[in-house]
């Protein structure tokens, strides 16, 4: 397309130090269009109309076409956003857009349905080095100095960069400048820490998570340990994965082991009692324990067929019996008559506790997991009592 001289516009989503902007470069050179370099963090809404003045009047004009491109354009908000779209549409910009974010999420629906989605990804070690070894050709500043690295140095530029060329090449330059060309690791580890990508209201945020929760879910503590580390790590509330603990004892586990939500909750207490870094060990344990638990979805399932259930019946009235008389009215009316007391039964007696239409409706099925088994075996007992005792 750029060889043809003829593009329409794009979006550019990847990752920090990807190259996305380098692309938008590469075309601005290549191309003989007027390019207008925005950024969605110091541009606005009058910005934009300035943009697009002028490429009306390139148009008008029939002059050169007119890319505006829009770097972190997901920072734009909805307004902003719709205000391209027209001259979009009309072909009167050629608009060019780099995101970190998801744009399925960040950029609106008629928008991103006239342009065309690159996913750029991490770059790896091997491009890393490409591009370091590139620069210390080329790079005016870079070839002032005698560059050389100590052995195992590159590899730990390239490791803690993180696949982020931009943190590569920001920390080989303050490196060079520090040591004077004679580059080491110990010099490359005080420069940087290690680079990990992490947003906590980015799409790395629920990517991470997702993995966390999945890993507990299917029983890998490796796992979830891991992503749990890789999210503490990027600088994650370690109440907000708590919180997640907590959701996944009664979503995953439930009856099957309900030991899995005491110790979840006793994990998230501990977050608050004593913080980071300690409450890391806590978290851990808890971990563990999750993913380990016999697995049971049963309680969740129970509440779903439940809701289902409200959802597609009337609002059913509570039966007379089951109701408190708490006035001589209602003691009148009927309230509380035929309820039978199951204390003084032994503990259990027949009697109907949902509404009258919805007899024998079953909502929590247990499964043979852990100790729910011993619930299914209760319950199914007690519905043999019921069956039984059929009129």
């Amino acid at each position: 397309m750029i060889e043809r001289g003829d593009i329409p516009s794009l979006l550019f989503w990847g990752p920090p130090g990807s190259g996305k902007t380098t692309l938008a470069n590469i075309i601005a050179n290549e191309l003989d269009h007027d390019f207008i370099n925005l950024s969605a963090v110091f541009s606005g809404v009058k910005d934009v109309r300035d943009a697009v003045e002028r490429a009306k009047r390139n148009w008008d004009y029939k002059r050169k076409k007119t890319i505006v491109f829009i770097d972190e354009i997901h920072r734009f908000n909805k307004l902003q956003q719709d205000s391209l779209l027209p001259w979009v549409e009309r072909g009167i910009i050629i608009l060019i857009g780099a995101t970190t974010e998801n744009p399925s999420f960040e950029v609106i629906g008629p928008l991103l349905s006239r342009m065309r989605v690159y996913t750029l990804k991490r770059l790896s070690d091997e491009n890393l080095k490409r591009i370091i070894n590139r620069a210390l050709e080329v790079d005016e500043e870079m070839k002032k100095y005698d560059v050389n690295f100590e052995e195992g140095a590159l590899e730990i530029l390239i490791f803690l960069s993180g696949g982020d060329a931009r943190v590569a090449l920001d920390t080989l330059e303050i490196a060079v400048k520090i040591t004077g060309g004679k580059v080491t690791k110990g010099v490359i580890e005080e420069v940087m820490e290690k680079h990990l990508p992490y947003d906590r209201a980015g799409e790395e945020h629920y990517n991470l998570i997702s993995a966390f929760i999945k890993s507990i879910r299917g029983s890998d503590p490796d796992a979830a340990l891991y992503w749990m580390v890789r999210m503490l790590e990027g600088g994650e509330d370690p109440l907000y994965i708590a919180r997640r603990l907590v959701i996944l004892a009664s979503e995953d586990i439930g009856n099957a082991d309900p030991f899995a939500l005491v110790l979840a909750v006793a994990a998230k207490e501990a977050c608050e009692f004593v913080g980071l870094p300690e409450c890391e060990l806590n978290l851990a344990q808890a971990t563990i324990y999750l993913a380990l638990a016999p697995k049971s979805n049963s309680v969740l399932l129970a509440l779903k067929r439940v809701k289902e259930t409200i959802k597609e019946t009337p609002p059913y009235p509570v039966p007379l019996h089951l109701r408190n008389p708490v006035t001589e009215l209602m003691k009148k009316e009927g309230y509380g008559k035929g309820y039978l007391y199951p204390h003084s039964y032994g503990g259990w007696v027949k009697q109907d506790y949902l509404p009258p239409e919805l007899k024998g409706r079953r909502f929590y099925i247990p499964k043979d997991a852990g100790r729910e088994k011993k619930l299914k075996e209760r319950l199914e007992e007690i519905r043999r009592k019921i069956d039984s005792n059929k009129e």
